[in-house]
């Protein structure tokens, strides 16, 4: 039932890739991708979830965890991209392949069907979690304690967004850094937040079964290192060099990804 399921959610997702492909090649913009990254991961668990005859509480929890989550962050980017217009980062990507004349196939292969590939695997803990849990399960104090982890992430990411679309929207802070709130503590906290809400879910779906556990660790592993170390604050902090000229002096001082008190001077 579990490969069954699993197969079955990766032809919806491919669909719904392939489909925001096309409309991307038409407008020219692949950056409402980043929308596509949480509300497809909140697809994969209401789909795992819809498998169930009845699902039981801690399915139940472990979908709803993943949806709330994925569709607070979906609208969120969507937003943010309606309002900015083009991602500086796909535009790098993209640029000498669009130069050439090979945007549609750069965008297919480049933005899509890797995002599609990350977003299922990332996704692994919720939908293996949703399926092996199935009617019976009950929730256990494991599953609160994975719980907890994910309300922290959930409240570090949702505050740490709103306080920067605060900063963003005053016209006083161009050309400054943002420097208050939880950004006073980690340079990225919506990035620490996404990373406690999937080890949260993480360790929710453990309680399932220690396979789930096992088969499943990839996911919250390999979107940590993604997010601290690859195309999150990396490849976001490359630009801020330039745009922000005291970038520099707020790196040194505050904590890259786990929230600590900032250095003195």
């Amino acid at each position: 039932m579990i490969v069954e399921a699993l197969l079955a959610n990766a032809v919806i997702l491919l669909g719904l890739a392939t489909i925001l492909w096309v409309v991307a090649v038409q407008i020219g913009d692949v950056s409402f991708v980043d929308a596509f990254w949480g509300g497809g991961m909140a697809l994969m668990a209401l789909a795992s979830w819809l498998r169930l005859y009845e699902p039981g509480s801690l399915a139940t929890l472990l979908m709803a965890m993943t949806v709330i989550w994925g569709m607070r962050l979906c609208i969120h980017l969507l937003i943010r991209w309606r309002r900015e217009g083009e991602d500086k980062r796909y535009a790098r990507i993209l640029r000498k392949d669009r130069e050439k004349g090979r945007f549609a196939m750069a965008a297919l292969t480049k933005v899509f069907l890797g995002q599609s590939i990350l977003l299922f695997m990332v996704s692994s803990p919720a939908q293996y979690g949703i399926i092996e849990a199935g009617s019976m399960t009950p929730i256990s104090g494991l599953a609160l304690v994975g719980l907890a982890l994910w309300a922290v992430g959930i409240f570090f990411e949702w505050v740490g967004d709103w306080q920067l679309a605060r900063f963003k929207a005053d016209p006083a802070s161009k050309d400054t850094v943002m420097d208050r709130g939880l950004w006073r503590y980690t340079r990225h906290p919506n990035y620490f937040g996404d990373a406690c809400v999937w080890w949260g879910i993480w360790i929710t779906a453990a309680s399932a079964g220690w396979w789930v556990a096992a088969a499943t660790a990839i996911g919250p592993l390999f979107l940590t290192f993604t997010l601290a170390k690859w195309s999150g604050a990396p490849l976001l902090e490359a630009g801020m060099k330039t745009s922000r000229p005291r970038y520099g002096e707020y790196k040194a001082r505050t904590s890259a990804f786990f929230p600590w008190p900032p250095k003195k001077a």
